[in-house]
């Protein structure tokens, strides 16, 4: 069954009005969509200790130089 025309154009509620909602912007986040982006949300304990997601990066990337050290060291030598 196909809905009525003046069904499918009444999907606001009652207490809004179309003209009130403003006119949309087409393709208003498609540069944001299209870069990417990894969202994490971090603890408050955590958050505390970094105040910025520079910081944030600059711990992982030690973290991560860190974690490539120690393969290097706990690697058995091939024989």
């Amino acid at each position: 069954m196909k809905k009525a025309k003046s069904e499918a154009n009444n999907d606001l509620r009652p207490e809004y009005r179309r003209e009130d909602l403003g006119k949309g912007i087409r393709g208003k986040y498609l540069a944001a969509y299209q870069k990417g982006s990894n969202l994490v949300l971090l603890s408050p304990d955590i958050a505390k200790a970094f105040p910025s997601s520079e910081a944030v990066n600059e711990a992982l990337r030690g973290l991560l130089k860190l974690t490539e050290q120690t393969k290097k060291l706990t690697r058995r030598s091939g024989g």
